[in-house]
């Protein structure tokens, strides 16, 4: 979860390595927008208000309180909608890391699923230049004031309220969201997906980002078993019913963080798993494995393997290096700064005729 209802509020944060030519103005004009609306499926929902927001029965997310800048470097103080921290964990000539503070931490998989796979289409349309170039001419989307947008919209669980635009219209967060959509389907139809996923998943995200739309317009209360928000707001209603709570009550607050309990056997989340009332895009058997086994499509698999294999030979392993010791001086650090190089189809191969790291580190310099 991220708040505990005292005040305090704790991240969960994304990362995105952008292209490092795309100018950091244009991420903050189009990701304000993006940002402030996308609470509609990625809150995971809270009992209360905090940090001096109005009063409310029940919000969409829980980090929407505590958002007090537009752009700026902090995280727990004066915290802001784009966060300007830019360690890109590989070539900085090349790659800019967007470090995104403005989420909740998800347990629904099609929220996660869509919270990611939509950050990572918008931020392909503009890094193409698409939204401003290819795409067409478009109204104009930046809020007018991109902060209280962001309470505004996570206030309303019936996604009803309007936010107002800086040339003086008004839209839901709904509304802003299908215009989104609209561009990034045009944007698949010209360009394709396969900076987003390739087109398979690319086209499963847009198919349940419209589907998901078209149910929060017709009723939100649908989306049970799909968004956070939804979810715990349903099964608190059944709470205040069966037991006459009021929103203000005790009880409401500590249910609230029970259903995000990390133990399987006290967490309200995980009841409902087991219940079947939530929907899975993931086998569990896939989650098991991807404790132990790295993704073989990205410099992981390279890291991994060598830990694996060879761990006693592993003096230090970093996002963008590793060091060996391979049994004499000096110690032999291998650069991974590209993330898409030391995947599977890249070092399988090489990994399949070495069986010492010395051997490994005599072909990398071969």
């Amino acid at each position: 979860n991220n708040s505990d209802g005292k005040g305090n509020s704790y991240g969960t944060h994304e990362n995105y390595l952008v292209d490092r030519s795309v100018p950091f103005s244009s991420l903050v004009r189009h990701l304000l927008p993006w940002f402030a609306t996308r609470q509609v499926f990625t809150g995971a929902g809270k009992v209360g208000s905090e940090n001096g927001a109005a009063p409310v029965d029940y919000q969409l997310s829980q980090r929407a309180d505590f958002f007090e800048e537009e752009v700026g470097l902090e995280t727990t103080l004066k915290r802001p909608i784009i966060n300007t921290r830019d360690e890109p964990h590989a070539d900085p000539q090349l790659y800019r890391r967007l470090h995104v503070i403005a989420g909740d931490a998800n347990l629904c998989e099609v929220a996660m699923f869509l919270k990611i796979g939509t950050t990572a289409i918008v931020l392909a349309m503009i890094e193409d230049g698409f939204i401003d170039g290819a795409g067409g001419s478009r109204k104009e989307w930046s809020l007018a004031g991109p902060v209280p947008a962001m309470r505004t919209v996570s206030h309303d669980p019936t996604c009803r309220a309007v936010v107002e635009l800086a040339d003086g219209g008004h839209m839901t967060a709904v509304e802003l969201q299908w215009e989104f959509l609209r561009l990034a389907q045009k944007y698949a139809d010209e360009t394709g997906l396969e900076a987003c996923g390739g087109e398979t998943v690319g086209g499963q995200v847009l198919a349940r980002w419209e589907a998901v739309l078209t149910a929060l317009e017709r009723d939100p209360r649908s989306l049970d078993g799909q968004l956070d928000w939804v979810t715990k707001l349903n099964l608190l209603d059944a709470y205040t019913a069966r037991d006459a709570l009021s929103w203000d009550d005790p009880k409401l607050a500590l249910l609230d963080l029970q259903y995000h309990d990390v133990r399987p056997d006290r967490s309200l989340y995980e009841r409902l798993v087991r219940a079947g009332k939530i929907e899975r895009l993931v086998a569990e058997a896939e989650v098991l494995d991807a404790i132990t086994e790295p993704p073989g499509s990205t410099r992981a698999y390279f890291r991994g393997t060598c830990l694996t294999r060879w761990p006693e030979a592993v003096v230090a392993a970093n996002w963008d290096s590793l060091i060996l010791d391979i049994g004499g001086d000096p110690l032999k650090r291998i650069p991974m700064m590209e993330p898409l190089r030391g995947t599977r189809a890249h070092v399988g191969p090489l990994f399949d005729t070495v069986t010492t790291p010395g051997e490994l580190v005599a072909r990398l310099m071969s």
